[in-house]
């Protein structure tokens, strides 16, 4: 294969490129010529790693092998995140362990097989009714406004309202939850914290889970019919979450339910703003194939990584023990060879193998058919709603070197 033509310096998980584009261009040319290709960083480019890089997996083949093999490629030994503040140091690192996508098996496999009742189709579909009329009266109150930010009236209220109603959290905390996320995620964004310090993020985390350990030991003392309770108090197989592993199950939530959801809500309505004759379709058959193809196309995260722990092989590459593969899902869910003609956006996609839910294998978001139902039952409401939404100034890109977020979105809902 030809050496890819991407300029020197060239950095897939720089903050600043992802605030004003997705690097479809460079990506078409990884996935051409080095599907497996090495991304070298200096330490202040690192976001606190300091490793001298990383290797970017672009194919969508190639990543699904990852996903497949956490005994080869592991979670825990540097985690997930891509990049992380600048300062963080590696004890702190090793301390965001106890995140459920930041496990290996076997210690994964029994938190997600607790974490997995509140999950279950049955637990999903019980809080349809109740979702379906708040999203109603999401939209009715933002059309009653004329217009204004998408992102704030609409795309995170569902989300954050589905945290709420799930936990059992009183609806009028739930934007201390949407405050906390944006802090703790969004540190490469100065609207909401410093790239160069973990302060704001460590702060954030830390209400979180004071929060969430008081709602557990609530529970504890006085068991009531909720998911809180289920997974606090042991079944008959003796399985339950400490007050602290509950604790970073709510941080969880408030990374892959809220920030991620909200996000392919509002990528999704500007696809369909873009792409009128899809909005035209969708108002008139509601296909039940476009959340798929939403999640798809915003690929709310745009890259989660990877540790070798031994010396492998992977797409022709060599790679060392202790390197770092970032799985860059932006890449893999708009490759030629696993999607006919990927820059269409098409509701009706079908079949649709996208790795918005983090690929196959273990770490296959377990949060997936809440997010669906979510996502259906927000643009179910739109359509009924305010089906004449139209764009009144581009985006505000999130600056973000893993999360392909959008801040504001200005709109006239009528």
């Amino acid at each position: 294969m030809p050496a890819p033509a991407i300029p020197a310096g060239f950095d897939f998980t720089d903050p600043s490129l992802w605030e004003t584009r997705n690097p479809t261009t460079e990506f078409a040319e990884l996935r051409r010529t080095a599907p497996v290709w090495w991304n070298a960083q200096t330490d202040e480019q690192s976001g606190g790693f300091r490793d001298g890089g990383y290797w970017v997996v672009s194919r969508h083949e190639d990543i699904k092998e990852i996903s497949r093999k956490p005994e080869i490629f592991s979670s825990q030994r540097k985690g997930s995140i891509i990049r992380l503040p600048g300062e963080i140091t590696a004890d702190q690192i090793e301390l965001t362990s106890a995140l459920l996508v930041n496990m290996d098996p076997p210690k994964h496999t029994k938190i997600r097989r607790i974490i997995s009742k509140g999950f279950s189709p049955r637990a999903v579909e019980g809080l349809r009714a109740a979702l379906a009329d708040r999203a109603a009266a999401i939209v009715r109150g933002a059309r009653e406004s004329g217009g204004g930010d998408f992102v704030e009236q609409v795309a995170c209220e569902l989300p954050l309202q589905a945290i709420a109603e799930l936990l059992g959290v009183p609806q009028e905390d739930r934007r201390k939850v949407f405050d906390w996320s944006n802090q703790m995620l969004n540190y490469d964004d100065p609207e909401y914290g410093d790239a160069v310090t973990t302060t704001s993020a460590a702060n954030a985390s830390m209400e979180i889970l004071g929060y969430a350990w008081n709602l557990a030991e609530q529970r504890r003392a006085d068991k009531l019919d909720d998911i809180v309770s289920q997974l606090v108090h042991a079944d008959v197989d003796g399985e339950s979450l400490a007050s602290d592993e509950f604790g970073f199950f709510v941080i969880l939530l408030a990374v892959a339910g809220n920030e991620t959801t909200r996000n392919a809500i509002t990528h999704g309505m500007k696809a369909f703003v873009d792409n009128p004759e899809q909005w035209e379709l969708y108002k008139a058959e509601r296909p039940r194939t476009a959340p798929d193809e939403i999640v798809r196309w915003a690929t709310p995260v745009t890259a989660f990584q990877r540790t070798a722990v031994e010396d492998t092989v992977l797409g022709g590459q060599e790679i060392k023990a202790g390197q770092r593969v970032g799985l860059f899902y932006s890449s893999a869910n708009f490759d030629e060879d696993a999607f006919e003609d990927p820059f269409r956006f098409d509701i009706t996609r079908d079949p649709n193998p996208h790795l918005g839910f983090g690929g196959t294998g273990v770490h296959y978001c377990v949060g997936a058919n809440l997010a669906r139902l979510e996502i259906d039952l927000m643009f179910n409401a739109i359509a009924d709603a305010m089906p004449d939404l139209t764009q009144v100034a581009e985006p505000e890109r999130l600056r973000s070197g893993w999360i392909n977020g959008i801040k504001h979105w200005r709109v006239r809902y009528a």
